[in-house]
């Protein structure tokens, strides 16, 4: 079940960014709406939202799924992970308030510090628990390295949050929650499949 929220809200994710990157603005780039009208832009921000709430069960499923072992790092990151979801998705709610307000006004500044505080919970996050799935080796092959991935890649995207390359790197950040959608379904079906063998009828 979590691996098909992460997988559904990645992929949206991703999908919705290549979208953005080859749309028309509405707005000028001055505005927070921007590119869309305000109007528009709340219903993008709902939609945005609900693809960060897919992604936050996807998440949390990794973090419950044993696959970073029991260490107080991979705890630690498996919560600054979930919690790092949560605040952009509270984050994405809280840009309907100053839609019509432009980029440097306070609202908008005070949002985007919100988001930039959830990206960098979510890229430390990823990274300590990334670190500790590679230790730990319950996940083997590719996706023994999926969350350490997503980790590096997050905390890129801080990097790129005041930059043209914001939309692509958000693309990326949907295709690396995607991956951990797979790989958690993975072992999930493998684990199922020892069972089964174990305990014929």
């Amino acid at each position: 079940m979590y691996a098909s929220f992460a997988i559904i809200g990645g992929a949206l994710t991703a999908v919705s960014a290549v979208l953005v990157q080859f749309r028309s603005a509405d707005v000028p780039d001055t505005m927070w709406s921007y590119p869309w009208t305000s109007d528009a832009f709340v219903l993008v921000c709902v939609l945005y939202a609900v693809f960060h709430a897919l992604v936050l069960v996807g998440v949390l499923g990794f973090a419950r799924s044993g696959a970073t072992g029991t260490s107080r790092v991979a705890r630690t990151g498996g919560a600054l992970a979930v919690a790092g979801t949560g605040v952009l998705l509270v984050a994405e709610l809280a840009s309907i308030l100053f839609r019509a307000d432009p980029l440097d006004a306070t609202g908008p500044s005070i949002v985007g510090g919100v988001f930039g505080l959830g990206t960098l919970l979510i890229g430390v996050g990823f990274l300590m628990a990334g670190v500790a799935t590679v230790r730990a080796g319950q996940w083997q092959g590719w996706r023994r390295y999926v969350p350490l991935a997503a980790g590096v890649w997050t905390t890129v995207l801080v990097g790129l949050a005041a930059t043209g390359g914001l939309t692509l790197g958000v693309g990326v950040y949907g295709l690396c929650m995607l991956a951990l959608g797979l790989a958690l379904r993975t072992p999930v079906a493998a684990t199922r499949a020892r069972i089964a063998a174990s305990n014929p009828q």
